[in-house]
């Protein structure tokens, strides 16, 4: 079987986890068990980073992983700002998390698309950075949220340096979001344009 076809590897494994370290994020959310969340979030996000590093430093990517690790991304981040949205004083706002959602399935309509027509379309830079400041943005707001709980009051404010760092993180991973779409749909262009030659 070719390393290609493999299903059971460490990088297919670890996505795996992920998905399941995302689910236990969702149940934590909602029943403000805030630290806890933040701890597994961040567990889930790191696995996203070994898996990618273990699969190119042993040559084992595979066509499942190219699919299973970009979906269970998505559910991962979609998923946290989805709940996060719905929490007064998240720092998150609904509108954030409808730009992050039509981020990603604009961008894997995209990608489905060119690939189907033979075009290499893998993650560029600037995605990846947007991953980082979604995954900063959502910890900081885990963090908020965990501070506010400790504080029992619905008067409570945030320290400076917590509230700098929510809002310039959250800003951040929109403005990246964007960016990094607007990146995908020119670069879809391109590829279009050349192919129509």
């Amino acid at each position: 079987m070719s390393q290609s076809n493999v299903i059971f590897n460490v990088p297919n494994i670890l996505t795996a986890l992920r998905l399941a370290l995302s689910i236990g994020v969702f149940v934590l959310i909602p029943l403000e068990q805030f630290l806890a969340a933040t701890i597994v979030f961040v567990l889930a996000a790191g696995t996203d980073w070994i898996d990618g590093w273990w699969a190119r430093k042993y040559s084992q990517v595979t066509k499942l992983g190219r699919i299973f690790d970009p979906f269970v991304d998505k559910i991962l981040i979609c998923g946290t700002y989805i709940y996060l949205a719905a929490i007064p004083r998240s720092g998150i706002l609904p509108w954030m998390a409808v730009v992050v959602m039509g981020r990603e399935m604009l961008v894997t309509v995209i990608r489905s698309f060119i690939e189907e027509q033979g075009g290499d379309f893998s993650a560029k830079m600037a995605g990846k950075l947007k991953m980082v400041f979604q995954c900063v943005a959502a910890v900081a707001s885990l963090v908020a949220l965990r501070h506010l709980e400790l504080s029992k009051s619905p008067l409570a404010s945030l320290p400076a340096w917590l509230d700098w760092t929510l809002t310039i993180s959250v800003w951040l991973a929109v403005i990246s979001t964007v960016y990094s779409g607007l990146e995908y749909v020119f670069a879809a262009g391109r590829i279009l344009s050349q192919q129509g030659r």
